[in-house]
């Protein structure tokens, strides 16, 4: 509740994917049309349907805010880490429970990746019940597990394309050869069991093409979503090539960091699996059949993104089964008074972390300590452009030290939690108090996980351009300028798309017929929104009253095309609000 319900009330949507998703689902909320995806008026064809259907359902009972837009989210991980409850306990122990759902509600990367309106969270509970479905079925020989199966499949489907059946039908193919067990593939009744996955996952996918046709060359929402964003994706051919894709040792190195702290056990984890591989290669209980199919399903999406296009939370997927493949070994461990060395170490490496990273952020305090307090983090920020801007965490590379005096309270509160907590930790592994300790290190990274959603509320400001939107709001409600004004944005639509989110209307695009809307503008009935620089001015001061969203990266380019002719209604971090007349 601390962590993941309180921060659903802010930072406001954040532009780019947040905000971009955000209008999609609002579209759908607004006219009813539950099937063809639309931003800013525009087709957007390379999703799956169901988060946004969630989310929209959301709007029309909380309506068009953050809370809403995240709820689902949070939902999300509190389904996760219930899933690896129920899954840790039924194949060890509750402790082994406990500790699989601590590690799923205490990890950085699940924390970090839930804060963007991303099907990730979603997308990996559905798989991991399927999963989970199939092997009580084979334990149990219960149908209703098997039908439970290709319902989570479907669901997947819905929420993230092909994957979500190729990832988990992958790892039971390699897990029914490994066991032998295939002789059984007539329970897993793959006749009715595929209908029903069809009768979920189908309709939409047929409604979809059939509605969107016509595009670029001729192609539609079949080609677009299954060739271009699956294969062609996975190719590094995608059009149009809006991505980036991280250096191979930072993939691997980087999840250390998502799955942080946890991820310090799986030295330990490794050598379990290491010396205990033949019974999981021979499985007969639940739990060495649980070892078996998440480290094949885990390995497979990781091997899959190091050689595909990726983003640093592709991989989300994967974090349940590694958690679970921790848990297990902890719990084990512990159950039968194993010797623990390497746990002791794992908790002496977390203090040593705890006292390096507590130091590191005391130096920062003491160092800003003169400088003046900065609501608005974003005019402190350098722009390094790490990326280019098309990794999720390129912005963090923007951080400077005057930019540290706007984080002093998210700064003490993490320092103290890192201060103390692993220290703790260490000092109750020594007792042999293991849950304590334990528990001890998820609730260490609980407040971190605190202090750094209170840092993002002060990257707000450069990271959303709600406060521009407000203005505009705000100006309309006073009557200073007119509710019929045309909103205009300079550049692609995911630079201010919380402005286009919050004012709720339509923009228009100057020079911005690029990144996701480029397909969907091919469409013969895509409103005419795509503007260049020179309709621009020839528009600019004409007909009804023109706003104009400026991203920092293009003020230059429109101050050379307006020269001065223009009243600044608001800046923030860098980002402009112009207009082309005087207010009333």
């Amino acid at each position: 509740m601390a962590v993941y319900f309180a921060s659903l009330f802010s930072p406001p949507l954040l532009d780019d994917a947040d905000a971009t998703h955000a209008q999609a689902a609002a579209a759908m909320a607004r006219t009813g049309d539950y099937v063809t995806l639309y931003v800013n008026g525009i087709r957007y064809l390379e999703k799956a349907a169901l988060p946004y259907w969630l989310v929209a359902v959301d709007y029309r009972i909380f309506g068009l805010n953050a809370f809403a837009t995240h709820l689902p989210l949070a939902l999300g991980v509190a389904m996760l880490a219930a899933l690896a409850y129920r899954w840790g306990k039924h194949a060890i122990s509750q402790t082994a429970g406990f500790y699989a759902s601590l590690a799923t509600l205490t990890t950085a990367g699940i924390f970090l990746f839930t804060r963007i309106f991303i099907p990730e969270v979603l997308l990996s509970f559905f798989l991991c019940a399927s999963l989970y479905c199939l092997l009580r079925g084979l334990e149990k020989a219960r149908v209703g597990y098997f039908y439970g199966m290709w319902i989570g499949l479907a669901l997947a489907v819905m929420t993230k394309g092909l994957i979500g059946l190729v990832f988990p039908m992958s790892a039971v193919m390699i897990y029914l050869a490994i066991t032998g067990e295939w002789r059984r593939w007539r329970e897993l009744r793959f006749v009715t069991g595929g209908v029903l996955f069809l009768a979920i996952a189908a309709p939409w996918h047929i409604l979809a093409g059939l509605r969107n046709t016509g595009g670029m060359n001729g192609h539609g929402f079949f080609w677009f979503y299954f060739i271009n964003e699956h294969v062609l994706r996975f190719l590094g051919e995608r059009y149009p090539k809006d991505y980036n894709k991280l250096p191979g040792y930072l993939f691997w190195l980087l999840h250390l960091v998502w799955l942080f702290p946890w991820s310090l056990f799986l030295p330990v984890t490794l050598r379990d699996l290491w010396t205990n591989r033949s019974r999981y290669l021979r499985p007969y209980s639940f739990h060495q059949r649980s070892v078996l199919l998440l480290g094949i399903y885990a390995a497979i999406i990781l091997v899959f993104f190091s050689i595909s296009t990726n983003q640093e939370y592709y991989t989300f997927p994967a974090y349940l089964p590694i958690l679970l493949l921790i848990a297990f070994s902890l719990a084990r461990r512990e159950d039968n008074a194993l010797r623990g060395h390497l746990v002791t170490a794992a908790h002496v490496v977390f203090a040593m972390l705890g006292f390096l990273i507590a130091g590191a952020l005391f130096y920062g305090l003491w160092s800003s300590r003169n400088l003046p307090f900065e609501p608005s983090i974003g005019d402190l920020l350098a722009h390094r452009a790490v990326g280019d801007y098309t990794l999720s965490m390129s912005h963090f590379f923007d951080l400077t030290g005057a930019s540290f005096a706007a984080l002093r309270l998210p700064a003490a509160l993490a320092m103290l939690a890192f201060a103390f907590g692993p220290a703790v930790a260490w000092n109750l592994r020594l007792h042999k108090r293991n849950t304590a300790a334990f528990s001890t290190m998820g609730f260490t990274t609980a407040l971190f996980l605190v202090a750094a959603h209170i840092a993002l509320m002060r990257f707000g400001s450069m990271l959303s351009c709600k406060q521009l939107a407000d203005t505009a709001n705000d100006l309309v409600a006073s009557r200073r300028i007119e509710g019929n004004y045309q909103l205009m944005l300079y550049g692609d639509q995911s630079y201010g798309s919380s402005v286009i989110f919050y004012t709720n209307r339509q923009a228009l695009l100057v020079e911005g017929r690029s990144s996701s809307l480029i397909f969907g503008s091919t469409f013969p009935d895509a409103p005419h929104i795509f503007l260049s620089s020179q309709d621009l001015l020839q528009t600019w001061g004409q007909g009804v009253r023109h706003l104009l969203f400026v991203p920092e990266e293009h003020h230059n380019d429109v101050e050379q095309l307006l020269k001065g002719r223009y009243v600044l209604l608001k800046e923030t971090a860098g980002n402009t609000l112009l207009t082309d007349r005087p207010l009333n």
